[in-house]
C-alpha cells in the first residue's frame, strides 16, 4: 500500500516539474502572463483622464472662474439714479403751466463711498478669488490622488485574482491525488474532505475578488468621467520606486506649495481687507446731484446736491458688521494653523505607512515568501514518503496564497499612499513611479 501512494504522490510530483521545481509553478506561471501582458491604461494617463473629464473638477474651475468675475462689481461704484419729473403741478388743472413753481425736471444722482471702502471690497474678492483657485487646484490634485487609490485598488484584484486562480488550480490537484489515494485505501477521507473545502474556499475568495474589482473598477470610472460599466483591462503595479524624501523636506514643500494652504493664506488676507472695510463703514458717504429744471413759461434753472448718510444706528450695523469682520479673521487665522497643523501629521503619518509598506514588500520577496515555497516543497518531499501530513502540506500552500496576495497589497498601499504624499506637497516625488 505505501509504495502505491509513493506512486501517486510521485507521479503528482512529476506533473509538477520534478524534485526541483516549486510546488507554485503554476502561480508563478499565471503572474508572470499577467505581468507581461500589455497594460491598458497607465496611472498617468488616468490622472490625466480625470482632470480633463471629472464633471467635479470642472465644477470648482467655474467656481473659480465666477469669484475671478466678482473682482470688478465688488470695487465699482453704485450705479448713478437719473430720475424724471413733473413737478409742482396743479392739482386743480394738471395740464396748466402758467405757475413759475411748475417744472419738468431731470435729475442725476451719484453716491461716492468713502475713499478706501470700495478698494478693501476689491482687495477681498481679489484675494477671495485667487484663494477659489487655489481650491480649484487642490481638488484636482485630491482627485490625482483618489484615481490612484481606485487604480491601484483594481490592479491589486488582477495580482490577487492570478494568484488565488493559480493556487485554485494547485487545490484541485491535491483533491485528485487524494481522491486517489483515498480510493485505493492510502489516504483518509479527511483528506479528501479537506480538499474539498479549501477548494470550495477558494472559490469563494476569487468570487468575492472578482467582485471587489468589479466594484474599484466602477468606482475608478466615475472618477474618470466615464460610465461605470465602461471596460478597464489588466492595470499597471509596478515595484515600489526609491527612497523618499526626508519628512522635513516633504512638510516644507507642501507648507510653502500645497494649494490648499495657499487658498487658507488667501483667505486669511481677504478677511483682513474685508475687516479694513468694515473699519471704513462708520465714515459717511456721499451723495452728488445735478438737476436741470425746465419752466414752461419761465427761465430754466439748475440745482446742486450734496448728501451724506448718517450712521445713527451705528451699534447694531456698522459695530456689528466690524465684529463680524473680526471674528471671520480670528476664523480663517485659526483654520488656516489647523491645515497646516493637519498636513504635517498627514504628510508624517502617509510617509511613515508608504516606508512601511516598502519595507515590508522587501521583506516578503526576499525572505517571506522563498522560504514558504521552500516549505511547500518540503512538505510534498515529505508528504511523498508518509512524513508529513496532508494537512500540513494543504496549510503551507495557503500560506503561500495569503503571503503573494499581501506583498501585492502592500504594493499597492504604497502607490497609494505615494499618491497621497504628492497631493499633500503639491507636485510629484522624484524617483517615483
Amino acid at each position: 500500500m505505501r509504495t502505491v501512494m509513493r506512486a501517486l504522490v510521485g507521479a503528482f510530483y512529476n506533473r509538477l516539474g520534478g524534485p526541483g521545481a516549486s510546488l507554485v509553478a503554476l502561480l508563478a506561471t499565471g503572474v508572470a502572463a499577467l505581468a507581461a501582458a500589455q497594460d491598458t491604461l497607465t496611472v498617468v494617463e488616468a490622472t490625466r483622464i480625470a482632470v480633463e473629464a471629472n464633471p467635479m473638477l470642472r465644477a470648482a474651475r467655474y467656481s473659480a472662474e465666477a469669484a475671478a468675475q466678482r473682482i470688478g462689481p465688488a470695487g465699482a461704484l453704485p450705479d448713478p439714479q437719473l430720475q424724471f419729473g413733473l413737478m409742482n403741478r396743479m392739482a386743480s388743472d394738471f395740464g396748466s403751466t402758467m405757475d413759475p413753481m411748475t417744472m419738468n425736471q431731470v435729475q442725476l444722482m451719484q453716491m461716492l463711498p468713502w475713499p478706501g471702502k470700495l478698494g478693501g471690497a476689491r482687495l477681498a474678492a481679489r484675494h477671495d478669488a485667487t484663494a477659489a483657485s487655489a481650491d480649484a487646484d487642490e481638488q484636482g490634485r485630491m482627485l490625482g490622488a483618489q484615481v490612484r487609490m481606485a487604480y491601484y485598488d483594481v490592479a491589486y484584484a488582477d495580482r490577487a485574482l492570478a494568484v488565488m486562480q493559480g493556487t485554485q488550480q494547485l487545490l484541485r490537484q491535491f483533491l485528485d491525488v487524494s481522491t486517489t489515494m483515498y480510493t485505493v485505501g492510502s489516504a483518509v477521507q479527511q483528506d479528501v474532505l479537506r480538499a474539498q473545502v479549501e477548494v470550495a474556499r477558494m472559490t469563494e475568495e476569487i468570487t468575492r475578488m472578482g467582485q471587489e474589482r468589479v466594484a474599484g473598477a466602477a468606482r475608478l470610472n466615475a472618477l474618470l468621467g466615464r460610465e461605470a460599466t465602461r471596460l478597464i483591462g489588466l492595470l499597471e503595479l509596478p515595484e515600489p520606486g526609491g527612497d523618499l524624501p526626508a519628512a522635513d523636506s516633504l512638510i516644507a514643500r507642501a507648507l510653502d506649495g500645497r494649494p490648499a494652504v495657499r487658498a487658507g493664506s488667501e483667505r486669511v488676507a481677504a478677511a483682513e481687507a474685508s475687516l479694513r472695510a468694515a473699519r471704513r463703514e462708520l465714515y459717511p458717504d456721499f451723495q452728488l446731484g445735478v438737476a436741470y429744471q425746465q419752466r414752461p413759461q419761465f427761465p430754466t434753472m439748475v440745482s446742486l446736491m450734496v448728501g451724506v448718510n448718517l450712521p445713527i444706528f451705528a451699534g447694531s450695523k456698522q459695530l456689528a458688521a466690524r465684529r463680524q469682520m473680526a471674528a471671520m479673521r480670528d476664523m480663517s487665522h485659526a483654520e488656516l494653523l489647523n491645515l497646516k497643523n493637519e498636513t504635517t501629521a498627514r504628510i508624517i503619518e502617509t510617509r511613515a505607512r508608504a516606508v512601511l509598506d516598502r519595507n515590508l514588500v522587501r521583506l516578503y520577496r526576499t525572505s517571506i515568501v522563498p522560504q514558504a515555497r521552500a516549505a511547500v516543497q518540503a512538505s510534498l518531499s515529505g508528504y511523498r514518503v508518509g512524513r508529513v501530513s496532508f494537512m500540513q502540506l494543504i496549510d503551507n500552500q495557503m500560506t503561500i496564497n495569503r503571503y503573494e496576495t499581501e506583498t501585492y497589497r502592500l504594493i499597492a498601499d504604497y502607490h497609494q499612499a505615494v499618491g497621497e504624499l504628492e497631493a499633500l506637497v503639491g507636485q510629484p516625488l522624484e524617483g517615483q513611479p
